[in-house]
């Protein structure tokens, strides 16, 4: 049975690593992260090996906390072991320990036999005694003051210690019943147990096959990732890349755009500096005109003979000097146009900067096809590899036969099963046969109580406490007779009882303390994982009986607490002597081929090109553009002037104010009227090229553009080296010095492939050790065996010793005190007689003071009626005397 239980679990642990998929199913894509491989699929036992006893449970307690009492020693392991090891031939030299545990059960069984012996002889010498009518067995009742008092006092205890004798008997018959109740539970136990075997035998197989299927789960996300190595393989790899050749192709991308712009601005130039240069030209002209006039007219004579007054003079050379200032300001004619450098950048523009960069951007980000391509035969090797594996493991597996060592455990399951059914017969039989002898015993305390009860009630009853001794009625006479039948019974039954409780404490006692409580504080574990305990050359007997391993760690303690958890039997059973998954999933068949072909990836990025050799010569040229010839000084100088030298509306008003010193005349007429003509030029021309949006604009344009022209041609030639030196570097990196960067992606790549199966191994152990046949039915069964000897037997047995034995022990006060107790209920045959009739009043007795009372009256024959006494009654009566003379007695 232990090979086909071996076979079977090992066929567990083998199986868990048949790691295939059938071809037809269809591939779906793993969750991302960490893979989720579900839970495996468990089966519900049945049995909850818990016993809670209920209410009667109290008495269990009690009868525990008793035990603990006489016996608060601990547990010997030390002799115990000693005892397994000489198979008891050790008691000889180790008595002492073993009376020093034992002391208090034998001294208890030595009271018992005390009990045993001593009660049948008290007994009996006690019943001569009263036949020889000593021992109150005279029918004779001395008169006392307190006698009233006295059979109180005597019912009292009487009552009490019956009391106490039924509540023995109660937890006796209690403890009887639950015992032949929960013996009706060992069906139902034994029933659930082997349900969690077949259960246990069935579900195991279920579990095996979900831990195969679930490698799909793996592989489908190997298969993902083999089919995706484009964006995960070479993604990563242009991720890196991407941090040192983005920057480089977005500095020529920026390049590009300031060529852009740099067209831009020269054309703005070109048209504001045009109409700038027409108006300014206008202006010039019209000023140069009014200004030739005036002069003309200050040629006048009026100006400049004798005739003149000194004022005119005077104020004719003051306008003539002044008229320098009647000119232009910005004189944008002067300036050169920019057509050399709009003509260079013309012929830039024909090359299309942007779109070449664009192509790098493009060749870059094909990274992940130039890997797919690349790497398209390895990927297919490593499916065909995982296949492989699969299908290797699957033929490995199938080498152990399972369901044989299935088959075979459920048929020993079954087969034992019906064995034990057919001894439920003969348990029921034989609780029969016990309930009878325990409710036998129960019945003869019952016996003993019924007398004291009745003879409490009758003589309770039937009391007249007017009556003589003599002279007491029926009812109390019979109560006196049935308290001294108890007595008789409690006699003959006691030491019978107590010889019962003696066998029952010393045998639930001691496995209570010897089984019950170590196996709960598994000290008895303890005991059988002795080393060296079963066999001398086995250090741990499981190990070396299961697997010749005797030092391998595995003890009953371990085995059964791990299958308590519920773990599987892999753990529990430290399978991994016979088969160590770990080691068989580790091996190469799954790392080595796999990253062996991994190995073989070779990625080329050789023929990724950032920028073409036309994209760098359009930069070169770009440099050489003539941006720097360019004076920006001037222009922006003259776009900072004003539009003319001097306000011409205050030239023109002051020119007025001038004019209207001179006298009248051809003069003043002429002046006057080139002073409207200044004011006309002002309002049509100056004005106009100070607010029209049209010079507006264009003094704007000129202004932004030549200050950005500016700013572009700082530092051309070598902004433009900059961009080239990083576009240099970046195509080095990815043509020279990316093997290493590649090398280590692929490492990733492979770590993140093997990874999956990692967790699927993870898995498969995790699941073999906690989930995949879990082992609860094989410690259910060790529980429930204890349930049924401690919970059902030992503590029922136990409860019933104490309750028992109470009731004997204490069937001693009852017997005493029912015996003094009867004096005051029988009918006495004489009684006390006194001379004093003033004390106590006396009946009239037919002879004269003899000192009886006549009982002819009741049909009762007296014998000093037919003959004198040839004695005297105080002496024969010695005890008898008078009562003391006291008027209330």
């Amino acid at each position: 049975m232990w090979t086909c239980m071996a076979l079977l679990l090992l066929s567990v642990i083998s199986a868990s690593g048949e790691l295939q998929q059938e071809d037809t199913e269809p591939r779906r894509l793993p969750p991302p992260g960490k893979l989720d491989f579900g839970y495996v699929p468990a089966g519900v036992y049945e049995t909850l090996a818990h016993y809670e006893p209920g209410p009667i449970g109290i008495l269990f307690h009690l009868v525990h906390a008793f035990l603990h009492a006489v016996q608060p020693n601990a547990f010997p392991h030390d002799l115990m072991v000693k005892l397994a090891k000489d198979k008891f031939g050790a008691i000889q030299t180790e008595y002492q320990k073993a009376i020093y545990y034992e002391i208090g059960f034998l001294v208890c069984a030595a009271v018992g036999l005390m009990f045993i012996v001593l009660v049948p002889i008290v007994g009996l010498f006690f019943c001569m005694c009263r036949c020889c009518d000593n021992c109150g067995g005279e029918m004779h009742q001395r008169q006392r003051k307190n006698a009233d008092c006295r059979r109180g006092l005597l019912g009292t205890l009487l009552f009490s210690t019956s009391l106490v004798i039924t509540i023995g008997v109660l937890c006796a018959y209690a403890a009887n019943q639950n015992l032949s109740s929960q013996v009706k539970n060992i069906r139902r136990l034994v029933n659930s147990n082997m349900r969690d075997l077949h259960t246990f035998a069935n579900d195991t197989p279920t579990q095996i096959d979900y831990l195969i299927s679930q490698y799909a789960t793996a592989k489908n996300k190997v298969i993902y990732d083999l089919d995706n190595i484009g964006p995960l393989l070479g993604g990563r790899i242009q991720q890196h890349l991407d941090k040192e050749v983005h920057p480089a192709l977005d500095q020529v991308l920026n390049m590009a755009g300031a060529m852009r712009e740099t067209k831009e601005a020269l054309e703005n130039v070109s048209v504001s500096l045009v109409v700038l240069q027409e108006g300014a030209g206008k202006l010039n002209f019209n000023l140069s005109q009014v200004r030739n006039r005036i002069n003309r007219t200050l040629n006048d004579p009026g100006c400049h003979d004798e005739e003149s007054d000194a004022t005119t003079a005077q104020l004719c050379n003051n306008i003539r000097l002044s008229l320098s200032q009647l000119q232009i300001s910005a004189n944008f004619t002067r300036l050169p146009n920019v057509n050399p450098q709009m003509e260079k950048m013309n012929n830039l523009q024909k090359t299309n900067l942007g779109a070449i960069v664009y192509k790098g951007f493009s060749s870059l980000n094909d990274t992940p096809h130039v890997v797919i391509e690349q790497t398209r035969s390895v990927v297919n090797n490593v499916q065909n590899l995982m296949d492989g594996i699969g299908n290797n493991i699957s033929s490995f597996s199938k080498g152990f036969p399972v369901q044989t060592c299935l088959s075979n455990f459920t048929i020993f399951i079954s087969h034992a099963h019906a064995k034990i059914e057919d001894y439920y017969p003969e348990i029921d039989k034989m609780d029969f046969y016990r309930w009878i002898g325990c409710i036998t015993l129960c019945c003869m305390v019952v016996l003993v109580l019924a007398f004291n009860y009745l003879g409490l009630l009758c003589g309770t009853l039937g009391y007249d406490k007017h009556a003589s001794p003599t002279t007491r009625g029926c009812i109390s006479n019979t109560g006196g007779t049935l308290l001294m039948a108890g007595v008789g019974f409690s006699l003959i039954f006691s030491w019978v009882l107590m010889g019962v409780v003696t066998v029952l404490f010393l045998a639930g006692g001691n496995m209570e303390k010897l089984i019950c409580e170590p196996f709960q504080t598994k000290e008895l574990f303890k005991v059988v994982d002795t080393p060296y305990l079963i066999q001398p050359e086995w250090r741990n007997f499981i190990p070396g009986y299961l697997y010749n391993d005797s030092h391998l760690e595995l003890t009953a303690e371990s085995l059964y607490s791990t299958c308590k958890q519920n773990r599987g039997i892999y753990s529990a059973m430290r399978l991994d002597k016979v088969f160590n998954i770990s080691s068989f999933l580790n091996t190469t068949v799954f790392t080595k081929d796999v990253v062996g072909q991994l190995d073989n990836v070779k990625i080329d990025l050789r023929g990724i090109i950032l920028l073409e050799a036309e994209g760098k010569q359009n930069l070169r040229d770009f440099s050489e553009a003539g941006l720097s010839e360019i004076n920006y000084a001037d222009y922006l100088e003259e776009v900072n002037k004003g539009v003319t030298a001097v306000d011409v509306l205050s030239f023109a008003k002051e020119l007025e104010s001038q004019t209207d010193l001179m006298p009248r005349g051809a003069l003043q007429a002429s002046l006057k009227a080139h002073v409207g003509t200044l004011q006309q030029i002002h309002r049509q021309q100056i004005v106009p090229m100070e607010q029209a949006m049209k010079y507006v604009r264009a003094r704007t344009a000129l202004n932004q553009s030549m200050r950005f022209l500016e700013r572009t041609a700082s530092d051309l030639p070598n902004k433009v080296i900059a961009v080239l030196d990083a576009i240099e570097a970046a195509q080095y990196l990815i043509s020279q010095n990316a093997t290493f960067l590649i090398h280590r992606e692929t490492r990733k790549y492979t770590a993140t492939i093997i990874g999956y199966f990692h967790q699927y191994i993870e898995w498969v152990k995790t699941s073999l050790a906690l989930e995949v046949a879990p082992c609860k039915p094989f410690s259910n069964i060790l529980d429930t065996a204890e349930i049924m000897t401690c919970g059902f037997l030992v503590d029922s047995m136990n409860t019933f010793w104490m309750g028992l034995g109470c009731s004997t022990l204490f069937l001693l006060p009852s017997i005493i005190l029912a015996v003094k107790l009867a004096k005051y209920y029988r009918r006495m045959d004489t009684e006390d007689v006194y001379d004093d009739i003033e004390t106590i009043p006396m009946k009239n007795m037919e002879t004269g003071n003899n000192g009886y009372h006549s009982e002819c009256s009741q049909g009762i024959p007296n014998p000093m009626m037919t003959s004198v006494p040839t004695y005297d009654t105080m002496n024969r009566f010695p005890r008898a005397s008078a009562p003391p003379r006291h008027i209330d007695w």
